[in-house]
């Protein structure tokens, strides 16, 4: 989510990059680049929300008819759903529609979560808003109560569904095991309001995700069109985007804190185990927002003027540098073991602890990196503070 209080988050600076293409440099301009920019934005969130369609399908079936196997088809709707919903995190960070002061990011990925705010917990066997009867379980409650009173307080959106679908994780070969009869009356104490409370965390997240990708549309008037209007400045957003997630949130709150705690609570996706998925598909998001490609659900890519051209029509070298690094970054990503809080623990020279090590390393570089791009474009100052 948005903790940045809890990692040193240095102000930064950030740019595009391009790869040398001649022939096509003179015809790249800022406009192009930030069309194409939104268009990959809207593009993502389309494909975000058909998967969670999908997904909130699967899981109506599970609440329909509860056993162990459409539980396991509910948790694989939603590890799938997750693919496409991680790569829109490179649009977030400068205050833009998910994350703006109306915007809905708490609502949607806030982590990490009390998972006792939600739903009993070993030991609590009471806890949570599900087993309080006095707590009415509707859409306008449930986002009241999401962040009420704390940070961790979460109520809503990915991780709240993913608590109520995999329970707490208290293996450390695998995630967690929530019974299949939790959901079933008579079996487990509140079953019908945890049930409801699945179904009206789907359907929030899909309407969440909907309002979004309405301020991304094409040929509205909304913010895609201020934004694509805004030139440089707009520029300057989308660059605070890819430098914010790179190094503050990405490098330093996602895995700097896990590596220094050692702790499972810190691993964002704790619950489903799906943490090294989360740093993989946060770093294609950066690798489509910097080439301006996306390769969208139904097998289809969109590519057009990108910031990295933008960036080698002044400094061919540079552009090619950023590239690498998120190449590079991807690269080692993929090679840290599930579970990643397995992989984090143990001393420095830990084989796992090396794995991730690296890529918060790499990403460290590509921060660098990104500013110096950034500098070629005249943008001279990025926070990675949130705004």
């Amino acid at each position: 989510m948005k903790r940045f209080n809890r990692v040193l988050c240095a102000a930064m600076t950030t740019g595009l990059l391009l790869t040398p293409l001649a022939s096509q440099a003179a015809d790249i301009t800022t406009s192009a680049a930030l069309e194409q920019y939104s268009s990959i934005v809207h593009a993502s969130y389309s494909d975000s929300i058909a998967a969670a369609r999908e997904m909130s399908a699967v899981i109506d079936a599970f609440l329909a008819a509860p056993s162990a196997e459409s539980l396991a088809s509910a948790r694989k709707a939603w590890l799938s759903a997750r693919e496409f919903y991680l790569p829109t995190e490179a649009y977030r960070f400068y205050s833009g529609p998910i994350d703006d002061a109306q915007g809905p990011e708490g609502r949607i990925n806030a982590w990490p979560i009390d998972e006792s705010y939600i739903d009993y917990v070993k030991g609590k066997a009471k806890a949570g808003i599900i087993n309080n009867p006095k707590v009415a379980i509707t859409k306008e409650k449930l986002k009241s109560l999401n962040e009420k009173g704390g940070e961790e307080n979460v109520s809503t959106g990915w991780h709240a569904i993913e608590f109520l679908l995999w329970g707490q994780d208290f293996n450390a070969k695998g995630p967690g095991d929530r019974k299949f009869t939790d959901f079933i009356d008579g079996k487990t104490a509140n079953a019908d309001r945890r049930r409801l409370y699945m179904k009206l965390a789907n359907e929030m997240l899909i309407e969440d995700l909907e309002y979004v990708a309405k301020q991304w549309a094409p040929a509205e008037q909304n913010y895609r069109q201020r934004f694509v209007a805004g030139d440089k400045e707009s520029l300057k957003k989308a660059l605070t985007g890819l430098g914010v997630l790179t190094r503050g949130e990405l490098a330093g709150q996602r895995m700097e804190v896990a590596m220094d705690t050692q702790n499972q609570e810190d691993e964002h996706s704790c619950f489903s185990d799906n943490t090294h998925r989360d740093i993989i598909g946060d770093i294609v998001g950066m690798q489509n927002v910097w080439e301006g490609r996306y390769t969208g659900k139904d097998g289809k890519t969109l590519e057009g003027a990108s910031f990295k051209t933008l960036v080698a029509q002044k400094n061919p070298a540079i552009a090619d540098l950023v590239s690498a690094d998120i190449a590079q970054s991807l690269k080692l990503a993929n090679e840290i073991q599930a579970p990643f809080d397995q992989e984090i623990i143990g001393k420095k020279d830990a084989p796992g602890r090396k794995r991730v090590q690296a890529v918060i390393d790499s990403l460290k570089k590509q921060g660098k990196d990104l500013v110096a791009a950034a500098e070629t474009l005249g943008v001279k100052r990025l926070t990675t503070k949130q705004p």
